[in-house]
């Protein structure tokens, strides 16, 4: 395994542009839902006539769904072709994002489809009339606003998401902040559940999984953190390089870190 600090140095010049991790590959890794939200996300956009996708990152994901939606209903395209073809993608379909080389990469993965992308900086009201789509998405928000969401639905509309669940990856977020007890109760799948249905909402269903990580070398980490800026809040190499040091150790001596990712899959209708 190459030195401390030229995996440190590596990790710290990479981009973390958008909201593709390929350059863990081999490096970390972690479980997938069951459920397999990609997937499931195709089925339902072939069904849509509008969608929006909420903090849609890089637009890896939805470009994704896409793809896959394109794959099951054939070459109808967006909208499909007028004269009975199955339709692949909604006839509408835009996506917000706030962080700026976020905007531009998803604005390059998606404007292909199709989609409309708009910087947004998702926190209320999201810039679209009430009960535009019939179908409202996001993979990882960090935060749902659950009456815009309801605002934004038609009747009968559904959200479907996969969110980030309660202490996800805390095994590494406390090893360099410390015990962190009223974070951990936080992104609760129950009160999420709780919060859609008083807004008006009904869930339909909900489901969780833990779900195993491995970081195989400091790097990983420190790449880790630099794209997920919300896990240790101001993080920088210079300002835990002690604990970093500490942990390249401990993963030299002992094999992979070992952490776990929280993941629910949340339905609601309107």
């Amino acid at each position: 395994m190459r030195t401390f600090e030229e995996l440190v140095a590596e990790a710290g010049a990479v981009s973390v542009d958008g909201w593709d991790f390929s350059w863990l590959d081999g490096r970390a890794t972690e479980e997938r839902p069951s459920w397999g939200y990609q997937r499931m996300l195709a089925e339902r956009l072939g069904a849509a006539s509008a969608a929006l996708d909420v903090q849609t990152g890089g637009g890896e994901v939805l470009a994704g769904a896409a793809r896959l939606a394109t794959a099951a209903f054939g070459a109808g395209g967006v909208g499909g072709d007028g004269a009975g073809a199955p339709r692949a993608l909604p006839a509408a379909l835009a996506a917000t994002e706030s962080w700026p080389p976020n905007v531009a990469r998803a604005t390059e993965l998606l404007h292909p489809l199709g989609a409309v992308v708009v910087a947004d900086p998702d926190e209320p009201p999201l810039p679209f009339a009430d009960g535009a789509f019939d179908l409202v998405t996001s993979r990882h928000p960090v935060k749902a606003w659950w009456s815009e969401i309801e605002r934004v639905l038609r009747p009968g509309g559904t959200y479907f998401a996969q969110h980030v669940g309660p202490a996800s990856v805390f095994e590494l977020v406390e090893y360099f902040l410390g015990p962190q007890p009223q974070a951990r109760q936080a992104r609760r799948p129950e009160g999420e559940s709780a919060a859609a249905r008083a807004a008006g909402l009904a869930v339909v269903d909900l489901r969780s999984e833990r779900l195993r990580m491995e970081f195989r070398d400091i790097g990983a980490v420190v790449y880790f953190l630099r794209k997920v800026i919300w896990m240790v809040p101001g993080f920088t190499v210079d300002a835990y390089r002690d604990r970093l040091r500490e942990l390249d150790a401990r993963i030299r001596a002992e094999g992979p870190f070992v952490a776990h990712s929280a993941r629910f899959l949340i339905e609601a209708r309107k």
